[in-house]
C-alpha cells in the first residue's frame, strides 16, 4: 500500500513540476500576445491581464497592410529554405562520412568542429562580413545563407553523426551483396532510416536562420532585402518604438517555428536521444 501511494505522489510531484514549468515557458508568450491586442490608450499599462479590455487586432493589420511584412516573410523563406536545403544535404553527407568511413584527419576535424562552437557568433561576424564583402554578397540572399549554414553545420554533423553510428554496418553491407553501389546503399537504404535525425537537422537549421536577427542585421543594409526579424526590429527607433505592432511581429515569427514543432513532435524525441548515442 505504502508503494502505491509513493508511486501516486512521485507522478503527482512530477505533474507538478510540468505543470510549473509550461506555465514558465509558455507565460511570456501570453504577455506578447497581450501586448500585441492592447488598444493605444493602455498601451503601457502595468496590468498583467492577458486579454485585455477593448482587445484588438489593429497592431496585425497595420503591420501587414501598412508595413512591408509580405516582403519580408519572402526573404525570411527564400533564407530559411535554401539553408535547411543546404545544411541538411551538408550534415547527412558529411555526417556519413564521419560516423562510416576512416580517412587521414578524420579526428581532428571532428575537434574542429567543436572548436568551431565555443567561439561565440559574435566574434566570427566580421571575417564573416569581411569574407562575404570581397566577394560581394552583402545585402544578398546568397550571401546570408551561407552564413547561416557556417553557422549550422558543426552541430549538424555532429547530430547526423550520431545518429548514423546507431544504424547497424550490416545494413549497408547487405545492400552492396545485394547489388547496390555505395551511392544507392547511402541512398536507398542508410539515408531512409536516418530520417529522423535529418528532421531534427531541418528543424534546427529552420529555427537558426527564421529566428537569427544579428548576422541578418550586419548583412542586410536593403530595407526589401530585410529578413523578418531585421525587419521588426526596424519597427523600433531611438525615440519611439511601436510596441503594439514590435509584439505582433514577434508574434506572428513564432507561429511557424510552433506549427514545426507540432508537426514534427513525433521524431523530435526519437531524434535526438538516438543522435546522442555514442557509437
Amino acid at each position: 500500500m505504502s508503494v502505491r501511494r509513493d508511486g501516486i505522489i512521485k507522478r503527482t510531484l512530477i505533474h507538478l513540476i510540468l505543470i510549473v514549468s509550461a506555465i514558465i515557458a509558455v507565460y511570456p508568450a501570453l504577455r506578447v500576445f497581450g501586448i500585441s491586442i492592447r488598444p493605444d490608450d493602455i498601451l503601457y499599462s502595468t496590468s498583467l491581464e492577458i486579454i485585455p479590455d477593448g482587445a484588438t487586432f489593429s497592431a496585425y493589420m497595420q503591420l501587414i497592410f501598412e508595413e512591408p511584412f509580405l516582403i519580408w516573410l519572402k526573404n525570411s523563406l527564400i533564407v530559411s529554405f535554401f539553408t535547411v536545403v543546404l545544411g541538411v544535404t551538408l550534415a547527412a553527407t558529411a555526417g556519413y562520412a564521419f560516423a562510416k568511413k576512416r580517412f587521414p584527419g578524420r579526428k581532428p576535424g571532428l575537434i574542429f568542429f567543436l572548436i568551431v562552437q565555443m567561439f561565440p557568433s559574435t566574434m566570427l561576424l566580421l571575417p564573416m562580413f569581411l569574407l562575404l564583402r570581397k566577394i560581394n554578397l552583402t545585402n544578398s540572399h546568397l550571401g546570408l545563407i551561407i552564413a547561416y549554414t557556417t553557422f549550422v553545420l558543426p552541430l549538424c554533423v555532429w547530430q547526423m553523426r550520431g545518429y548514423y553510428e546507431t544504424i547497424p554496418d550490416t545494413l549497408e553491407e547487405a545492400a552492396l551483396v545485394d547489388g547496390l553501389n555505395q551511392f544507392q546503399a547511402f541512398y536507398k537504404v542508410i539515408l531512409p532510416l536516418a530520417s529522423p535525425g535529418l528532421v531534427i537537422t531541418a528543424l534546427f537549421s529552420f529555427m537558426s536562420s527564421w529566428n537569427e536577427i544579428m548576422i541578418a542585421k550586419a548583412l542586410m543594409q536593403d530595407p526589401d532585402m530585410y529578413t523578418l526579424p531585421r525587419g521588426i526590429l526596424n519597427l523600433s527607433s531611438r525615440f519611439n518604438t511601436e510596441w503594439s505592432t514590435f509584439a505582433a511581429g514577434s508574434i506572428m515569427i513564432m507561429i511557424p517555428v510552433v506549427i514545426m514543432f507540432l508537426i514534427l513532435s513525433s521524431y523530435l524525441v526519437g531524434g535526438l536521444t538516438l543522435g546522442s548515442v555514442k557509437g
